[in-house]
């Protein structure tokens, strides 16, 4: 049984576990797989329960501090801001698709037990279907069979949301169901160039039981307004993790250039910091970053805000919130690209060494930003400023 920490500080207890991460941070880049030890110094934390409310057991915190969270891990380790930010993500599934008397255990038992959650939603891989056993059309057991790819934070998990095609209904069947489960396989295949320790392999599902009470489809997903926000912490998730990261490395980038970077031979200073092309640099960059952490961060409470409503949410509330959402996603996309590849023109070519891993930031940004295109964001936006259009729910906005 997980027993959360005395101390209740979510920010202080990430920051303590973010300077643990980014001792090995470099190391663990190159080995990839399973954080094991980093993923259960987090079940010891207690911040697997952040967003559960206090009456289930949990910390009751609002999104703006799930996400405060996830950026502090992001500026030491971007795969483990990644797989605990989807930990919440996952809850919220289960709230936002399903009944109370589903999710309520469920919240229970991942704040009693510190259950990890992982994700094999991914609503673009159609390669898992859900049948009903003996063929019929009633009964309450069913089975899903396929496979699901970009599966992040599968392996050591407790347990996964999964979805499913079910023919002949277009909509998807979404279940939450336990990794052990029999017929669950979880492939440690995930071998990209960032967040390497994501583990957003593949997994193979082979008439994997599912009973009716598992089956979150009432709303469903997009079943409702409320049920739509689901998307929109996704994106602000994401957002939050590029805006860490680009956090993390200016800040490595400051400490560099500091102790480590030579002058110019032609610019007539001391010390690199006395140059003004290298401080034009750090202005460029530190404006980039504190628009984008405005943003992010008016997204957040726009996010918390339409929580509360619950049931009450309007369409208007809705599209408002994920207008905030997109423009903090696009701008932390661009900020972190520019910021993640400029701070080697203010470290020098010393920095791009193997051994200082300072590439990790680049690479993560650059592989995470490829989750869906943020061109299509853009284009949201673009609806928004000239007809007024706000977005409508799918996926991925």
């Amino acid at each position: 049984m997980a027993h959360p920490p005395i101390d209740r500080d979510s920010l202080r207890v990430a920051q303590r576990l973010a300077e643990q991460f980014a001792s090995t941070a470099v190391e663990r880049d190159r080995q990839g797989g399973t954080p094991k030890h980093e993923r259960d110094l987090i079940r010891k934390s207690g911040l697997l329960a952040l967003s559960i409310p206090t009456e289930l057991g949990g910390w009751g915190a609002p999104w703006s501090e799930v996400m405060a969270v996830v950026r502090t891990f992001a500026r030491a380790d971007g795969s483990l801001a990644h797989v605990f930010g989807f930990q919440h993500l996952m809850l919220a599934t289960a709230r936002l698709f399903g009944q109370r008397e589903q999710w309520q255990p469920l919240f229970e038992s991942t704040a009693e037990k510190a259950w990890f959650w992982g994700n094999a939603l991914n609503p673009l891989d159609t390669r898992t279907t859900l049948r009903r056993d003996g063929g019929g059309s009633s009964g309450g057991v069913m089975s899903i069979s396929g496979q699901k790819s970009f599966c992040s934070g599968s392996p050591d998990s407790d347990m996964l949301i999964v979805s499913a095609l079910r023919p002949p209904e277009t909509r998807l069947a979404i279940a939450a169901i336990p990794t052990s489960r029999e017929g669950i396989t979880v492939h440690g295949d995930w071998d990209n160039m960032g967040q390497r320790q994501t583990d957003s392999g593949s997994v193979t599902f082979e008439d994997v039981r599912i009973h009716a009470h598992e089956l979150l489809d009432q709303p469903g997903p997009l079943g409702s307004t409320f049920a739509s926000l689901r998307p929109c912490i996704a994106q602000l998730i994401l957002a939050n993790v590029y805006l860490g990261l680009a956090e993390g490395a200016l800040e490595h980038a400051r400490s560099y250039t500091q102790s480590s970077r030579r002058p110019w031979l032609n610019s007539g200073v001391a010390s690199a910091s006395e140059d003004p092309y290298v401080l034009h640099r750090y202005g460029d960059m530190w404006l980039g970053l504190e628009s984008a952490r405005v943003l992010t961060d008016r997204a957040g409470q726009a996010l918390s805000a339409a929580w509360a409503r619950g049931d009450e949410l309007t369409s208007e509330e809705r599209g408002q919130t994920a207008i905030a959402i997109a423009a903090a996603k696009a701008h932390t996309t661009r900020v972190g690209l520019d910021v993640s590849s400029q701070v080697f023109d203010v470290m020098g070519a010393r920095s791009t060494t193997f051994g200082a891993g300072l590439d990790r930031f680049w690479r993560n940004l650059r592989t995470h930003t490829l989750h869906d295109p943020v061109d299509y964001k853009l284009r949201e936006l673009g609806r928004y400023a000239l007809v007024g259009e706000l977005p409508t729910p799918s996926f991925y906005s």
